[in-house]
């Protein structure tokens, strides 16, 4: 299953927390993915996942959803696409 990142954007908020975004693609599916992470410190992170833009075949959505679920490289090459885009604090 090829995976491609279209985007990809992390950035620490006002509270300290982190929120990041990473829009893919995934072969055959017709519709981009988005999936949004978020962590109070940077160490453990939750995600939510949906369609980057118009909505697509729910059970591809929830293939995907498994995926994530199921598998850690593919989980973790979302998250660290997101991870390379970290906005630097100002100073």
């Amino acid at each position: 299953m090829k995976i491609e990142i279209i985007s990809a954007e992390l950035s620490r908020q006002e509270d300290r927390s982190y929120v990041g975004r990473t829009v893919f693609t995934i072969e055959n599916h017709k519709e981009p993915y988005e999936i949004t992470f978020s962590s109070k410190r940077g160490t453990e992170w939750d995600y939510s996942l949906s369609f980057a833009a118009e909505p697509g075949n729910e059970d591809q959505f929830l293939e995907t959803d498994a995926l994530l679920e199921n598998d850690d490289e593919v989980y973790n090459l979302l998250l660290d696409a997101a991870l390379d885009k970290q906005e630097l604090p100002e100073e």
